[in-house]
């Protein structure tokens, strides 16, 4: 298990980090990973058209270099069986995309499990509801709000972030392409600490389109 303390910037490491969430075919978990992003995410939730089911390789994750951490992403579901697939598959985090409390967050980072909470973004953000939240969580996720708790495909207002008042670093998420490219290399946001790539770079649901995301990656990537 890795620390909860956030990666610190070097002066080789990206300014900004790109996580590749919902994959779990293992050659396109290996072809993913070959282009080092930073946190690979990987979706069980049974709701989701990105759900792992059966198909991941534990033996594969575990194997995965310790500098592409690997995120396990849940919905609603029990501490008891998130530690279980966090011991299955190896996980570094977990990310809780649904309507986790602060104990659970609490619960989970007191087992040693570093947690992503993610929270659903439209024009009436209110930052005082993620308060509570602050002391238990290693980083939060921006999403747009929709009706899937992620992987909706469609941007937010990214200003809306330019008052983020509080010390957690965090994911932007939502809809991100290669049009955003240079906009987000150019972002300067309080607390921006990453990107979340998913829907717009898939052939289908859980496939990975490795070619388009070699080429955000070196957009991204001074």
């Amino acid at each position: 298990m890795t620390s909860s303390t956030p990666i610190e910037a070097s002066d080789t490491a990206p300014a900004l980090r790109i996580k590749v969430c919902g994959m779990r075919e293992v050659a396109n978990v290996a072809a993913v990973a070959a282009l080092q992003p930073d946190f690979l995410g990987f979706i069980f939730y049974p709701k989701s058209g990105r759900f792992v089911a059966d198909s991941l390789d534990a033996g594969q994750l575990k194997s995965l270099p310790e500098s592409c951490r690997k995120v396990g992403v849940f919905v609603d579901e029990t501490s008891a069986v998130i530690q279980q697939q966090v011991t299955r598959y190896g996980l570094d985090l977990v990310q809780l995309h649904g309507h986790e409390t602060p104990r659970q967050c609490a619960e989970l980072q007191a087992a040693g499990v570093p947690v992503i909470k993610a929270f659903s973004f439209d024009a009436n953000v209110d930052f005082e509801t993620l308060r509570p939240y602050a002391p238990y969580c290693t980083y939060f996720l921006f999403d747009t709000k929709g009706e899937q708790p992620g992987g909706n495909g469609t941007t937010f207002d990214w200003q809306l972030l330019q008052d983020y008042p509080l010390d957690v670093p965090y994911f932007l998420a939502g809809g991100l392409d290669e049009q955003h490219a240079e906009a987000l290399a150019q972002l300067k946001l309080p607390g921006l600490y990453a990107v979340d790539l998913n829907s717009r770079f898939e052939l289908k649901p859980g496939l990975k389109d490795d070619l388009k995301l070699a080429r955000m990656f070196q957009r991204l990537r001074p």
